[in-house]
């Protein structure tokens, strides 16, 4: 990934957050050879491993558990379109043009297969627990009965990716003088929709010192 300094970031419990805020990850490896991605949630175990280990599940059919290689797991936060019209420097002297804004988290590992009941149990009764509990009332794997669920077990292969190196890309104009940043700020406010008012949020906490 492309990475200029002033939109690096290195601090391993912001990019755990944006794991955790955005656990929906694009997967990308190689199977014999040939680029594959797939889209899934992960959860990640902070305890695990120096940076933490990402824990998912895929269908039984889906051949990536058993023939992936090193991989990278990509985590999309906040985003969002600029306008250079937001730029005072624009109304200035004209010379400004779009570009776009985003967080990304890059989780690098090699995958290994879960196959034994007892694991994928505990993985699917843990991503369950995490995403249930905002439920007002939270559904549980052993609402169904232990049978369907023995049987839906054996159609799916948990994956574990232990993180071997973590790269994170804070794109949020950074590279912009002051009087920029606080005009996309606020143009992105002005937008009124949630994922525009999170960059804005980024943009005000990672303004360069």
């Amino acid at each position: 990934m492309y990475q200029p300094a002033h939109f690096n970031i290195t601090d391993t419990a912001v990019l755990h957050g944006l794991i955790e805020a955005h656990p929906f990850g694009t997967w990308a490896t190689t199977l014999d050879g040939v680029l594959e991605m797939n889209h899934l949630p992960f959860m990640l175990d902070r305890t695990r491993g120096p940076h933490g280990t990402l824990v998912g599940h895929v269908a039984r059919a889906n051949l990536v558990w058993q023939r992936a290689a090193a991989s990278i797991v990509a985590f999309q936060g906040p985003q969002a379109y600029i306008s250079p019209n937001w730029y005072p420097s624009k109304h200035a002297h004209g010379k400004a043009v779009p570009t776009w804004n985003y967080a990304v988290v890059q989780a690098h590992g090699q995958p290994r297969a879960v196959e034994d009941k007892a694991g994928l149990l505990q993985i699917v009764s843990r991503l369950t627990q995490l995403h249930e509990a905002s439920q007002a009332l939270p559904w549980a794997v052993a609402d169904a009965p232990a049978d369907y669920i023995d049987a839906m077990l054996g159609a799916i292969v948990g994956i574990e990716i232990p993180i071997e190196r973590l790269v994170g890309k804070w794109k949020v104009s950074q590279n912009r003088p002051a009087a920029d940043r606080l005009g996309v700020a606020a143009g992105l406010e002005a937008r009124n929709e949630p994922e525009a008012s999170a960059m804005a949020a980024l943009i005000q906490q990672f303004a360069p010192k």
